[in-house]
């Protein structure tokens, strides 16, 4: 299986994907996030967003531009991880929409145990709105998501399928870059 790197994007700038999807790039390049992290835009007037990202403020300048003049009603966490939900705090607190997620950031014991005390990636200050469980159904305006809890990549990783599109949300559970990783527990 070939690695799909070709992405035509512009940072800052919202791009079309299909007639109810929409996609802005994070300006955070990066081994773990290719060309930036992607945020996406689901649905016209009303509207859900899948990983506003990270806090980086002209990428949440750039998706509030996005949703304009737009009602956001949803805000969709994939998991924890600095590049995908840290952004949804400032994100809520302008649109008011809640967040959706399967709940906070879960490192587990592994770190302690094996004496690591640095750093960890997670967004230790994140909890949804509403905790989600695999199946669970969100609906919006002209728009539907399964939640399907898909724990390997972080424990409380979800993918969201999009049953308009037929189409996944996976986070970072697969990736048509590069081989995904999944650290411990």
């Amino acid at each position: 299986m070939k690695f799909v790197r070709d992405m035509e994007f512009e940072y800052g700038s919202v791009d079309q994907v299909t007639s109810l999807i929409r996609r802005v790039v994070a300006h955070n390049p990066s081994p773990f996030t290719f060309h930036g992290t992607g945020t996406y835009i689901i649905g016209h007037g009303e509207v859900a967003v899948i990983d506003p990202g990270p806090l980086i403020d002209t990428h949440i300048d750039a998706l509030l531009n996005a949703v304009a003049g737009e009602k956001v009603t949803h805000i969709l966490i994939t998991h924890t991880h600095n590049d995908h939900s840290p952004a949804a705090a400032p994100f809520k607190a302008v649109t008011g929409a809640e967040t959706y997620g399967f709940g906070p950031h879960m490192p587990g014991n592994y770190w302690k145990k094996i004496g690591y005390s640095g750093p960890l990636s997670g967004d230790l200050d994140f909890a949804p709105d509403h905790i989600l469980k695999d199946g669970d159904v969100i609906y919006g305006d002209g728009w539907s998501f399964e939640a399907l809890h898909t724990p390997g990549h972080i424990a409380n990783h979800l993918c969201f399928g999009l049953k308009e599109e037929n189409c996944l949300f996976s986070g970072d559970h697969v990736m048509g870059w590069s081989t995904t990783v999944v650290a411990p527990p």
